[in-house]
């Protein structure tokens, strides 16, 4: 990891497990589509947000792309990450998905590319490919979403490459410390979807007292918490204000008394 969490910036990285730098706060599109993904995107390149992630199964890589290329953003400062969806698992599949998520995308390289959901005993084929694709130089970066700690130990005990990044929803309502822990212990970074708990945990007391003391937002106390414990997050929006509210959380620094009540808060609360 190559971040001062005392000097957050918009553009701090990650350092993954191959060496490729991971931007610690991108733009999640999940829901967004059409006009609304293509704004969302360049609202957010535009506010200085460097990480983007979709999913075939979101249907709007082909507007996230057009809006990558209009930005005028050389492609190298953007880090672009998308899924393989179930129905594409295997050995075959995933070469062909992944291809088809280029060609929408109109770009020539995915920086991370993850199996969206471990659901079928394909994954361990699937994972193959993508080995494949990553030993080829297709991608930069391989990972999986939604693995629990007993589906990472299946891949890094069967395979030469380990997952690089696990994406799940986390928040400090679903603080799933162990699994944040088993991840940290193996050199995957954890990215956390769902971090403001989709607006559902913005009214708790304690939240709102720390709202008051920093002078932010609670989402902004929800997604300052994560960067400082570097853990690279993703919150989703299509308003153009939220995106910057999102974005405007290095200008402060959580206690680490503070970071003690916030971990404190876990309710073992999914949205999914």
């Amino acid at each position: 990891m190559i971040i001062n969490t005392m000097n957050l910036k918009i553009d701090s990285k990650l350092k993954l497990n191959n060496g490729i730098k991971l931007p610690l706060l991108g733009l999640g599109t999940w829901e967004l589509n059409g006009d609304i993904a293509f704004n969302s995107v360049k609202w957010a390149l535009e506010t200085g947000y460097r990480l983007i992630d979709t999913a075939s199964y979101y249907g709007n890589e082909k507007e996230i792309g057009e809006a990558i290329n209009e930005s005028g953003i050389p492609r190298d400062e953007i880090f672009i990450t998308s899924k393989l969806w179930i129905d594409d698992l295997g050995y075959k599949k995933p070469i062909n998905a992944y291809n088809k998520s280029l060609k929408a995308l109109d770009t020539s390289y995915i920086d991370l590319y993850l199996i969206h959901w471990p659901m079928k005993e394909e994954r361990k084929e699937s994972w193959k490919a993508m080995q494949q694709l990553l030993k080829d130089g297709e991608v930069r970066a391989i990972g999986v979403s939604n693995f629990a700690i007993h589906f990472l130990e299946e891949f890094l005990t069967e395979f030469e490459i380990g997952p690089a990044v696990n994406q799940v929803e986390f928040n400090t309502f679903l603080y799933q410390k162990e699994l944040l822990e088993y991840c940290r212990s193996k050199n995957i970074i954890l990215e956390a979807y769902r971090p403001i708990t989709g607006g559902k945990k913005l009214d708790n007391k304690k939240l709102r007292e720390m709202s008051k003391k920093y002078n932010k937002t609670p989402a902004q106390i929800l997604i300052r918490w994560l960067l400082q414990q570097k853990i690279a997050t993703i919150p989703r929006t299509s308003k153009e204000e939220r995106i910057h509210e999102n974005a405007n959380v290095c200008d402060f620094h959580i206690s680490d008394e503070d970071i003690s009540v916030i971990n404190s808060l876990n309710e073992d609360f999914r949205t999914l």
